[in-house]
């Protein structure tokens, strides 16, 4: 069982910036893949950024490509989006997910069907 606990999100103007933190439990940690997702009120949960295991590669819708930077620490068991440039359509609920499984030694998933934990999910609210 992995408990993902995600952290950060808050209201903030436009053109304003946040970092939000999951934070993972368990000792395999370096072996999941990650990824953050997103939920605006009335829509389906969207795509936002992945990492690889190590960190070395990662993928990024393309709304927020140049603007967020998805990162992980896996001494600390934490993935991070780092959020810059924000603008109103950014509000949402952020969820961070977990792959547990990959296939690969180097993956990142897109689809939120790949993930088998999710956080409860931490709301960001840009305003204009």
């Amino acid at each position: 069982q992995v408990q993902l606990v995600e952290s950060g999100g808050r209201l903030v103007q436009a053109g304003g910036s946040l970092r939000l933190s999951c934070a993972a439990s368990g000792r395999t940690f370096s072996s999941y893949a990650m990824g953050w997702f997103r939920q605006a009120p009335g829509k389906d949960r969207r795509f936002v950024a992945a990492i690889s295991q190590s960190g070395g590669s990662t993928r990024y819708a393309d709304s927020v490509k140049g603007r967020f930077s998805i990162s992980r620490d896996n001494a600390e068991n934490t993935v991070y989006l780092q959020m810059n440039s924000l603008k109103p359509e950014d509000t949402a609920v952020y969820y961070c997910a977990a792959n547990t499984r990959p296939r690969y030694r180097s993956a990142y998933y897109v689809s939120q069907y790949e993930y088998d934990y999710w956080g409860q999910g931490t709301q960001v609210t840009v305003s204009s």
